[in-house]
């Protein structure tokens, strides 16, 4: 018996990440833009970063709450009115050590050895895995892809249902494709949940980062206090902390304790000082958030632009997150694309295979960076295109 025989099945069943797998191929090439991981090119901002600096300087490095302090809980309440109109209670946030943190927190609560866990799909990759890590079974149900874009069939979902499902994952606005759910669809879902006695696992990280009016439709516009729905989230994404490792479960208060013994027996607790960074950020962001977008938005519409005009890509113009994940005419492997876009393009981009499935013949490109590297970054797409 080899050493990896005698490990966990789960953990040895655990798959490579067919994004970080080109990154890694990748990353030492000299001009090498980078549209393969999701975050942009801002680093954090100064105030966030000098308010953590300012905790660390302070000798913030003792053990703290678990749950996160309580100016951290006190932030994200406002931070949910002023964003979704709702008045929450501190009790109701878990501070967690990443957004995927807070995904293991939520798997772990609700699902195990034996059961099932729906989730939408193509996919962020990572919440199959750490599905299948749990002991859970990950069930994909392929979004629908036609001339109107992106949608979710809740029939679909309907049928995936057994008497092992204990959770459903929605991702809206999703990561690759953009889908982001209308509040009929998530009515809909919600409905099907309540109906099914299910968990709802909602991951709206990309809530404001939404190219309609305001922000995307959320599970919080049509929920009850008392329904089975975890939100996870991260400050990844709006407040350009992807480094920082730190997010948020929002839960009924009735299941902090059980949340807070969740963080106990994994990370048992986010830094101090950091979650003074998180605070400001909360308080002191929103106008960043906004540029953000509105960056994002220029990007979408400019990288949409080029490679839509070589009429060999085939795509949805992404309503919300900040991906393009798109088709090429004439592409029968994206993933071994992917590795030939780096060679010959020097441009990185995430294989439309590690998306799980329905997303094997496409490629996703993040383009939340500045306009005139995305510019040359799709005019050598533009470029490579010609040869498939």
């Amino acid at each position: 018996m080899t050493l990896i025989d005698s490990l966990r099945a789960e953990a040895v069943a655990a798959p490579e990440s067919g994004i970080v797998a080109v990154v890694n191929y990748g990353r030492t090439r000299e001009g090498m833009i980078p549209l393969w991981a999701g975050e942009g090119d801002l680093p954090t901002p100064a105030f966030i970063s000098e308010a953590a600096a300012k905790g660390l300087a302070n000798g913030e490095t003792f053990y703290t709450w678990q749950k996160g302090i309580p100016e951290l809980r006190q932030a994200l309440s406002r931070y949910y009115a002023r964003h979704f109109g709702k008045n929450f209670a501190e009790e109701e946030f878990i501070a967690t050590g990443s957004g995927m943190h807070a995904i293991q927190l939520a798997l772990a609560a609700v699902a195990g050895s034996g059961d099932e866990v729906v989730y939408l799909s193509p996919a962020w990759p990572n919440f199959a895995a750490a599905a299948g890590v749990s002991g859970a079974t990950p069930v994909a149900v392929t979004l629908d892809q036609s001339g109107n874009g992106w949608s979710c069939d809740v029939d679909k979902i309907a049928a995936a249902i057994t008497p092992r499902t204990k959770a459903l994952f929605v991702n809206t606005p999703s990561n690759p494709t953009g889908w982001t759910a209308d509040r009929e669809t998530l009515q809909a879902i919600l409905d099907l949940a309540r109906e099914k006695g299910l968990w709802i696992i909602a991951d709206e990280i990309y809530s404001l980062f939404h190219y309609g009016h305001g922000r995307a439709p959320s599970f919080l516009d049509i929920s009850t206090a008392e329904d089975r729905i975890l939100f996870v989230n991260s400050f990844s994404k709006n407040w350009a902390m992807t480094g920082w490792r730190i997010g948020w479960i929002k839960t009924h208060p009735d299941l902090q304790q059980v949340f807070e013994n969740l963080i106990q027996y994994s990370t048992s607790g986010v830094a101090q000082f950091m979650q003074r960074g998180a605070v400001a950020a909360l308080d002191y962001g929103d106008a960043f958030i906004v540029e953000q977008v509105e960056r994002a938005h220029a990007a979408r519409d400019l990288v949409c632009g080029i490679i839509g005009a070589t009429g060999k890509a085939r795509f949805t113009v992404p309503q919300g997150a900040f991906y393009l994940f798109f088709t090429v005419d004439g592409l029968t492997d994206p993933r071994r694309a992917a590795f030939d876009i780096v060679d010959k393009a020097n441009v990185g981009l995430a294989p439309g295979t590690a998306f799980g499935p329905g997303g094997e013949a496409f490629l996703r490109l993040c383009f939340h960076r500045r306009l005139d590297q995305l510019e040359e970054a799709a005019q050598r797409l533009a470029g490579w295109m010609k040869t498939v």
